[in-house]
């Protein structure tokens, strides 16, 4: 099952809260991926990077460019629900 992605808002501390189309919201921290994958370092070193992300075409994740995405069932399994 895929959980599809409506919107994704950057905030402070590489944070995101991201929205799906089932009505939960839920926030997903980048940081921990800055040193896991090369490729979102440039999150961090790159200034005004982080918030150019986007929802990908069909919901199906979000990206920053063609290096750096992450998939829907990735934000909605490892992020934090937001009441």
């Amino acid at each position: 099952m895929f959980y599809k992605v409506r919107s994704v808002t950057p905030c402070p501390d590489y944070e995101l809260r991201v929205s799906f189309v089932n009505g939960e919201t839920k926030s997903y921290c980048v940081a921990p991926l800055f040193h896991k994958w090369k490729p979102f370092e440039a999150l961090r070193s790159t200034k005004g990077l982080f918030d150019q992300v986007q929802v990908d075409a069909g919901g199906y994740g979000i990206s920053w460019n063609d290096d750096i995405d992450l998939s829907c069932n990735e934000l909605y399994n490892n992020g934090i629900p937001v009441k």
